[in-house]
């Protein structure tokens, strides 16, 4: 039996190619480690960074097949984590920018000051219940709730199935009740 462990990159990449789950395996082992590090020093959320190196490899699985043989693949891999990365900071900011411009708009009606305040307040609530949730099931709430995506839809952007699609989002809510005492 061979030891995968020995062999170099640019043999583990040929193997990849011709879709050898031990190899696989080899680079899991020899990667994992340093670049969930690496997204764990961007990131605050331990659980985001995790679902992040799961993503990476992921699409290196499913990307085998394209590399080029002299791809280096601890470059790819930084580089496939680095922008992932950058998604989820920009997706944070896009939150973070449409709460705020939400509650600085005027609504199309006007609205007694005291409901604006109370709009204001609930938001801010929600944000702070988002901001302690499991990584995975903020991530379906707001594709959900922010972008409108089906529970299909969500599942299949996802790789999860649709009950837990529904489980993850009945959860966020119970989540979000309990947090406004409702």
């Amino acid at each position: 039996m061979d030891s995968y462990s020995k062999y170099t990159d640019a043999h583990l990449l040929y193997l990849l190619k011709i879709s050898d789950e031990r190899a696989f395996e080899e680079v899991y082992k020899r990667y994992s480690f340093v670049l969930l590090r690496h997204a764990q020093r961007m990131l605050t959320n331990k659980e985001e960074c995790r679902d992040i190196l799961q993503e990476v490899f992921i699409k290196l699985w499913e990307k085998r097949i394209y590399l080029l043989s002299d791809t280096n693949l601890s470059a790819y891999l930084y580089t496939l984590i680095r922008n992932r990365i950058l998604d989820v900071l920009s997706h944070h900011k896009v939150q973070v920018n449409y709460l705020r411009e939400a509650t600085i708009m005027p609504p199309d009606a006007p609205l007694e000051a005291d409901r604006l305040l109370r709009e204001k307040e609930l938001s801010r609530l929600i944000e702070q219940e988002l901001a302690h949730m499991p990584g995975r099931m903020r991530e379906v709430f707001v594709l959900s709730r922010y972008e409108y995506l089906s529970h299909h839809e969500i599942a299949v952007r996802l790789n999860i199935s649709v009950f837990t699609v529904k489980s993850q989002i009945n959860n966020a809510i119970h989540r979000i009740r309990v947090r406004l005492g409702l």
